[in-house]
């Protein structure tokens, strides 16, 4: 693993709590070596989260749509920041970038690129891991909807299970950086199974 994507809040939040995750997340990520793809933003957790990894010694790309590059919204002193015509291929970038990915608290935008990167491991498109810190009990209620789907049979365990929960940045890190890929699934039935 070389390079973890996070998907985290143009706010910082109502609680210092956020912020203190996002700085160690990034000092985590600097320590092992390990490159961050994130959103390219001036503002929020992901511009902690940026500093973190910068002032740690990290290298950071940043992937920016450009209308909120015209915003004069991306952070500055990032090692590569890509400016792209919209939000679509934002995403797909940062997804070809990244070996990882991982959701800190953010709001709907944050939620919506977790799940996309999650169904894309979950359908076999790619075979990265996905995680969610879960600073504050900030995303029990998603685990709960998680875990409920799987009761009533709309997402499998395994698929579930895939989903990486923890408290702790270093401990998160360290259950990705265990993780192998696994075997690539041939046909629809092997995944639907």
């Amino acid at each position: 693993m070389k390079t973890v994507c996070v998907y985290c809040g143009s706010s910082v939040g109502k609680t210092d709590k956020y912020k203190k995750a996002a700085v160690e997340l990034g000092k985590e990520i600097a320590r092992r070596h390990l490159g961050l793809v994130f959103g390219g933003g001036n503002i929020g957790l992901m511009n902690v989260l940026a500093g973190s990894v910068i002032e740690n010694g990290g290298k950071v790309i940043g992937v920016i749509p450009r209308n909120l590059f015209k915003r004069k919204l991306a952070r500055k002193g990032l090692a590569k920041l890509y400016v792209l015509k919209d939000m679509h291929s934002r995403k797909a970038k940062m997804a070809d970038l990244s070996d990882a990915f991982i959701a800190l608290p953010g709001g709907i935008g944050t939620l919506e690129e977790f799940a996309e990167a999650a169904t894309w491991n979950q359908l076999h498109i790619h075979h990265k891991p996905c995680a969610l810190l879960n600073v504050n009990g900030y995303f029990n209620n998603l685990i709960k909807f998680l875990d409920s789907a799987v009761k009533e049979g709309f997402f499998k365990r395994s698929d579930r299970s895939a989903i990486i929960v923890e408290k702790d940045p270093s401990a998160l890190i360290s259950k990705l950086l265990r993780i192998r890929k696994p075997p690539h699934k041939k046909d629809w039935k092997d995944i639907l199974e």
